[in-house]
C-alpha cells in the first residue's frame, strides 16, 4: 500500500526520514490535497537509475544485433580505415 503524508508531515525531520526508511516503496507527499513529491530511499534511487541504465544498453544492444543482421554495420577496421581517408590520417 502507497505511504502519503502531508507536507506538514517534514517539519519532524527525524521522524520524517524514518517513515522513508521504514516504508515499504515510495513516500508521496501531498500539498493540499495534491501530489507534490515523491521520496524513496537512497538505496532504491541507485537501484533505479541502475536498471534504467540497463535497460537503455539493453536496448542500443538490440538495436546493434538488428543492424548486424540487416547488414548495415561496418567493422572496426573498416571504419578505421574510413576515417583515415577521409581525414588523411
Amino acid at each position: 500500500m502507497p505511504t502519503c503524508v502531508p507536507i506538514k508531515d517534514m517539519r519532524d525531520t527525524a521522524a520524517f526520514a524514518r517513515m522513508v526508511e521504514t516504508a515499504p516503496g515510495p513516500v508521496t507527499v501531498t500539498k493540499n490535497g495534491y501530489d507534490q513529491f515523491v521520496v524513496i530511499r537512497s538505496k532504491d534511487y541507485d537501484d533505479l537509475r541502475e536498471s534504467e541504465a540497463r535497460a537503455r544498453i539493453m536496448e542500443r544492444m538490440l538495436l546493434a544485433e538488428r543492424e548486424r543482421a540487416e547488414g548495415r554495420h561496418v567493422d572496426a577496421a573498416g571504419s578505421l580505415a574510413g576515417l583515415r581517408s577521409r581525414y588523411g590520417l
